[in-house]
């Protein structure tokens, strides 16, 4: 059985998403298994959506060779690389006016340059008329930039289509990485497992293990299968499925879950479920489920690309053929120039450019505040949300234990009780015990520790400085038949009881204390709008609850698996709430792929809740939630106000080219230089203050 200790799961969970159909469209549960993961399919997903553009079942998909161009397709950036060069250069030399470049020269030299990234697009363009997808961005694109090639502005033809293709590779490239990222995430699942049949120790795979089989799990071994403890109690590290680092004690008859790791002794199981019906399993499978269920959302510029393409070349081909009817002095060159002229007018440079440009501009906003937005819809739905669910451990709290109180017996010294239990203390590897350690500090260095005892489940026992003393939970005391304040049994953090030479001698508790801005994130969410706030933990529900009242927070749930919480949030979706899941920790990446808006903790989260988000923190810091919708909100304004100025200004300047009082230079102010000027919009987003 392979050794997984808990940093060694961490390195396995290396991610778990961006699959969501925003990215990469309906993906089926076949298309997310470990076999489909494996194929080298690359940005072939039929129905694929992107930022700037989507595609129908049977629609080509942008890209469907995985960007192997032969020898050049080692890297994806190099074409548009070189398409980039050719233009400035030409651009150069037409600043320069340089006698050669002229004519045929000119045009081909353009003309390399626009067919090295606008092959495909117009490829599309044409594959796509078969499925009845005519009238789409692919068509319009290849008018506009032709146009634009037909009357001589060779650069912006060739400028459209090289923005275009870059914005297509970046999207590719979270597709891509979407598929690598399922795979690690399934890879956490056990692949071996040892079992005692008829006296031998057998290594299987686990879905060759049967219902009542004995499982050997060794100390910093994952637990394959769910099961009941049959021997002496053991401790476990449940962060995998509860995200509390806290290890839980079990009892013999007690359950055990697959993916929690052994931390001591050699553990014997009971299997009780198959390999398909482990909590783990339904992790995995509720991370699948979650993605399947999400919505594709349409950018705007497709929406609009459909209604106005056909209306935008309709209108230009009838300003040919229908003044040959009405006009008496009719010249087909003139009024087919006046269709080019009103077809460069009508390229959405300014929409094609600017708005993910604005967008763009948001999410860099957002990384200089810490905040890592992995696409621009969820600039979108974060400004929507009105709903946020939040994890404790390492989201509101520090996810460090710490020693809160020190109540020593009557006639006991504080500093007496300290030194004690922390010398005592040093002995064990508990996440409780360091914290003890770490807060007695230098006063348990040199102290005299004999005859260390660790009773499983209970604490330690063992001979300090000459005494007799105890240090572990109220059950280690009664096991001894000491006496203590029933007070005890009601504290709600996590306690360390003592005893000195068979006397109760106090207690010790330690908690994970909030972060130094939650409350505030609290009160900025509420007065940012949100009108519910929810906390659920893995953690005791007395130690949750208190939380929230610390905090401020309104409704909390604690004592949780990730399935209890998904279904909070399930039903919080079904209210017809729009939902951000705010979490840390490995247990959970499935609840934050089930949410509108997955935000994830990247400093001290695990990599799979990290890579299953749509945004990340990178700051830890729970305030920023408040901070991404306000820039969130920002990025729309600024987006609106490029798509209403596009709109009017190429609104007048269309009327004017269809009547013939506008030239190239005022399609060339339409067109680039309402680009220009939203691109300058766009980029204020950077210099605002969040």
């Amino acid at each position: 059985m392979p050794d997984s200790t808990s940093r060694n799961t961490g390195e396995k969970l290396n991610t778990a998403k961006q699959i969501k159909p925003e990215n990469v469209g309906a993906l089926s549960r076949e298309q997310l298994t470990p076999e489909a993961t494996r194929q080298p399919q690359g940005h072939d997903v039929a129905g694929h959506d992107h930022a700037g553009h989507s595609h129908d079942p049977g629609e080509l998909s942008f890209g469907q060779d995985d960007h192997n161009h032969g020898p050049l397709g080692e890297n994806p950036y190099l074409i548009p690389g070189v398409s980039l060069v050719l233009l400035l250069v030409g651009i150069g030399l037409d600043y320069y006016d340089a006698g050669f470049f002229a004519g045929y020269v000119r045009l081909a030299w353009y003309g390399v340059a626009f067919l090295l990234v606008g092959w495909k697009v117009m490829k599309a363009a044409i594959l796509s008329i078969p499925s009845g997808n005519v009238f789409n961005e692919f068509l319009l694109m290849s008018i506009a930039t032709l146009g634009a090639f037909a009357i001589g502005e060779y650069p912006e033809g060739v400028a459209v289509m090289l923005f275009y293709t870059i914005g297509e590779l970046f999207q590719d490239a979270a597709v891509n990485r979407a598929k690598r990222s399922i795979q690690a995430l399934l890879n956490i699942q056990a692949t071996e497992v040892r079992v005692v049949r008829a006296g031998q120790s057998l290594v299987l795979d686990p879905k060759e293990v049967v219902l009542g089989d004995i499982m050997e799990v060794r100390p910093g071994e994952q637990v394959a299968l769910d099961g009941t403890l049959q021997n002496s109690a053991a401790s476990f590290n449940t962060s995998a499925l509860t995200g509390e680092s806290v290890p839980q004690t079990k009892q013999p008859g007690e359950t055990v879950l697959a993916g929690m790791i052994n931390q001591e002794t050699l553990a014997q199981i009971l299997v009780t479920a198959g390999f398909a019906d482990t909590k783990l399993s339904k992790i995995l499978a509720m991370v699948q489920d979650a993605v399947g269920r999400k919505a594709k959302t349409q950018q705007f510029i497709t929406r609009f690309a459909r209604v106005y393409t056909p209306i935008v070349v309709a209108l230009a081909a009838l300003l040919v053929l229908v003044p040959y009817f009405v006009v008496q002095d009719y010249v087909f060159r003139e009024w087919l120039y006046r269709a080019l002229v009103f077809l460069v007018i009508a390229c959405p440079c300014a929409l094609v450019i600017s708005i993910p440009l604005g967008y763009f501009g948001g999410i860099g906003a957002a990384s200089k505040a810490g905040i890592l937005f992995k696409g621009s819809n969820f600039l979108d739905l974060m400004r929507e949300i009105n709903t946020v669910v939040l994890d404790k451990t390492g989201t509101l709290t520090q996810g460090v234990f710490s020693v809160q109180q020190v109540r020593p017996a009557a006639g006991i010294e504080p500093a007496h009780l300290l030194r004690l239990v922390g010398a005592l203390e040093t002995k064990s590897t508990h996440p409780i015990a360091k914290a003890v350690v770490a807060h007695v500090g230098e006063a348990a260095v040199g102290v005299a520790v004999e005859n260390v005892e660790e009773i499983a489940g209970h604490g330690l026992r063992g001979r300090v400085e000459g005494h007799d003393v105890l240090a572990g939970n109220a059950r280690l005391l009664s096991k001894y038949s000491v006496a203590y304040p029933a007070e005890i049994d009601e504290v709600v953090d996590s306690i360390v009881v003592a005893a000195i030479d068979g006397q109760y001698a106090g207690y010790i508790t330690v908690a994970d204390s909030p972060k130094e801005d939650a409350a505030r994130a609290v009160q900025e969410l509420k007065a940012d709008g949100i009108s519910k706030l929810v906390m659920l933990s893995g953690d005791k529900d007395s130690i949750t609850q208190q939380v929230a009242r610390q905090l401020g927070i309104d409704e909390a749930h604690g004592s949780l698996l990730p399935e209890d919480k998904a279904r909070y949030v399930q039903q919080y979706l079904a209210e017809g709430r729009r939902v951000a899941f705010v979490g840390d920790g490995v247990n959970d990446a499935p609840v934050v792929a089930l949410a509108d808006v997955g935000i994830a903790m990247g400093g001290l989260g695990s990599d799979a809740t990290i890579e299953t988000a749509d945004v990340v923190i990178q700051t830890d810091h729970p305030s920023k939630i408040a901070t991404a919708r306000r820039i969130a909100r920002a990025t729309h304004s600024v987006v609106w106000q490029n798509i209403w100025l596009a709109f009017i200004v190429k609104g007048i300047v269309l009327a004017l080219g269809a009547g013939g009082l506008a030239t190239m230079w005022e399609a060339v102010f339409a067109d680039v230089g309402v680009a220009l000027l939203a691109i300058l919009n766009a980029v204020r987003i950077q210099r605002m203050k969040f």
